[in-house]
């Protein structure tokens, strides 16, 4: 009999196991998904000095910490709530599973589990929450399973980065900084002990709905590490009374939401995982001078409303770039003046004639053919023959008027269209059209309105070229990404791109002249106490866009102003009007900021002066002085470059 008994007894074991062999060839490579722990993780993009400006994920906004940057009272509160044995059992609780059952068998139901932290980390990762018999079973074979390959602390890196949270949390760094605004070193032990106690109901015990069961959730946390003596009593009692602050942040936390769109815009074909590839993309903006620029558009925007209450919740809007001279690195770029009622970025995307702003280009040019500050160009009326279309073209001064001979300085300092057109015709159409061509310049028209910027160019784009001034003659690519680093450490670097186009010397004789647009010109109201600042002024026809492209020894200030219709704006609204004090508000605040910045711009070792009776003129040894030996006075410069 006892034969039978054993020979049963052995033939139930066999069954058991071929029925656990069966279970688990079902679900061995389950396994693989936990040994091989590869979340969605959260992409972030930051400003130059290492400030959020947001998140962007799928489904789950999780940002990874390795164990080694998990401090240890986050694990022993972790282990003291949850899993006490945890460092001892072999991925199952033998005995918390005896003690479960036979309370659930008592009940007819499943009223109290027995998981360990690993049970749960399967259960998280691969497998259901159901409470069934089959998904139990399988829960603990691959717990055994995962025991057996991972350590201890792989494990416990893997359930604090996969649980939930709460309040759309996954992972405890991405709870951690978003509820305390802290990195895990950083928490308090009462801030801990909320946070490994939210995995058990994470939406009960949210502190942004209910702070008070949050509370309570920590203080049965804190009693646990008491009695088990993992803390002494002044510490939990000093504990209990805590009440940490909580931030109810956007998930996203997006505070340049045109810099966000686009960066995406630029980076998603080549990394398209964006979403869940836990990418570091880092910008060159500067969150503090992008807030800065936002409240300088706006500005300028309720300016033109002021005087124009018709333009009030009209197409109206803006643009706004600032860069480093030197670099081309963005440091703000606003693309409208309110991207929730229009996330359409008009600093990349629109493309818009520059009017006037394009002529100190032509006047560069100018210079390098060998013409000087006090060229005499003829500010005089002439009709022009449109041949292809049969009419006639009759351009004409801002002022309605003429001055007859002026110089190439004053024609520039008080923006005179019909001085800048025979300028273009003494220099020739072709060899214009093809200066402005070699600068990237595109759908530039082969006629005489390329005088007057009848092209059109974004103000991001617009920005890059005005660094032909404002860098003295190497022209800078815009650059607003610097780095790219992925999860697994490598990264993608992004250097500042430059073009070198006329020489320093020919540069300053214009940024001398754009010097003076500003202080006696077109863009006087762009003038800032205390630091010498340059620009030019951009009309179009019918004032439909309005312009000030101004610049500083260290940052360039491109603004624009408009309606998305292209239909005009009203009360004669120029550039040097509706955009110039924009350029004068944002500057003003910057030196506030940073009073370190470069005040006066330099002069190269070779530029000279000249006067005529009495005026004085820089020149250099291309752009030479007119040969009127009794009228002109030489001095040296003795400014270094």
């Amino acid at each position: 009999m006892l034969k039978y008994f054993v020979t049963f007894l052995m033939l139930i074991a066999i069954a058991v196991g071929a029925f656990l062999i069966k279970v688990y060839s079902e679900i061995r490579f389950d396994a693989y998904k936990i040994i091989n722990y590869s979340p969605p993780l959260t992409t972030r993009i930051y400003d130059r000095n290492g400030k959020l400006i947001a998140n962007i994920f799928g489904k789950e906004n999780r940002i990874y910490a390795k164990y080694k940057d998990i401090p240890p009272m986050v694990v022993e509160s972790l282990v003291a709530i949850e899993d006490t044995l945890f460092f001892e059992h072999p991925g199952i609780n033998p005995e918390a599973i005896f003690r479960a059952a036979i309370k659930d068998i008592k009940a007819m139901k499943f009223v109290e589990g027995a998981s360990t932290l690993t049970q749960q980390l399967i259960k998280d990762t691969v497998l259901t929450r159901d409470k069934k018999i089959m998904r139990k079973i399988k829960e603990a074979l691959l717990a055994i399973r995962v025991d057996s390959i991972l350590s201890k602390e792989d494990i416990i890196e893997r359930y604090l980065n996969q649980v939930y949270f709460g309040h759309g949390y996954y992972g405890i760094k991405t709870a951690s900084l978003g509820y305390f605004h802290k990195d895990l070193d950083e928490l308090d032990l009462k801030e801990i002990a909320m946070l490994v106690g939210l995995p058990k109901a994470p939406s009960a015990y949210n502190p942004t709905k209910h702070m008070d069961l949050s509370l309570a959730r920590a203080n049965m946390v804190l009693n646990r590490l008491y009695q088990l003596g993992w803390i002494d009593k002044s510490r939990y009692e000093k504990a209990l009374t805590e009440r940490p602050k909580v931030y109810d942040d956007t998930l996203t936390k997006n505070k340049a939401p045109y810099i966000v769109d686009e960066v995406l815009k630029r980076v998603r074909k080549k990394y398209k995982d964006l979403r869940t590839g836990g990418y570091k993309i880092y910008t060159s903006i500067d969150l503090e001078l992008q807030q800065l620029a936002k409240e300088a558009l706006k500005y300028g925007y309720d300016n033109i409303v002021k005087r124009d209450k018709e333009d009030e919740n009209s197409t109206l809007n803006g643009a706004i770039v600032v860069l480093d001279n030197h670099t081309g690195k963005v440091l703000a770029m606003v693309g409208g003046v309110d991207y929730k009622k229009s996330p359409y970025n008009r600093a990349t995307q629109a493309k818009r004639q520059p009017g006037s702003s394009i002529k100190p280009f032509i006047y560069q040019l100018a210079l390098n053919e060998g013409y000087n500050q006090a060229t005499k160009i003829p500010d005089i009326s002439r009709v022009y023959k449109d041949e292809v279309n049969d009419k006639d073209w009759t351009p004409r001064n801002y002022e309605n008027n003429f001055e007859g001979l002026i110089t190439l300085e004053d024609a520039l300092v008080h923006s005179r269209n019909l001085a800048t057109i025979n300028l273009v015709n003494m220099l020739g159409l072709k060899n214009v059209y093809t200066y402005l061509n070699s600068l990237g310049f595109k759908g530039v028209p082969y006629d005489l309105s390329i005088s007057l910027g009848s092209f059109v160019v974004s103000p991001y784009d617009f920005a890059g070229k005005y660094t032909l001034f404002s860098n003295y003659g190497q022209m800078m690519k815009p650059l607003l990404i610097t780095k790219i680093a992925t999860r697994y450490g490598n990264s993608e670097n992004f250097m500042p791109e430059g073009k070198p186009i006329n020489e320093p010397k020919q540069a300053f004789l214009i940024v001398d002249i754009l010097k003076q647009v500003v202080s006696r010109g077109t863009g006087r109201r762009a003038r800032v106490k205390g630091i010498e600042t340059a620009g030019k002024t951009g009309t179009t026809n019918n004032f439909v866009d309005a312009w000030f492209c101004g610049f500083t020894p260290d940052i360039e200030v491109i603004t624009w102003y408009g309606h998305d219709n292209n239909t005009p704006m009203k009360k004669k609204e120029a550039g040097g009007r509706a955009a110039a004090p924009v350029f004068k508000y944002f500057v003003e605040r910057y030196i506030k900021l940073h009073p370190e910045t470069k005040r006066k711009f330099d002069i190269p070792k070779d530029v000279r002066q000249f006067s005529i009776k009495g005026k004085k003129y820089y020149y250099t040894d291309i752009s030479k002085p007119p040969k009127i030996e009794s009228s002109i006075t030489e001095t040296s410069n003795k400014l270094l470059f």
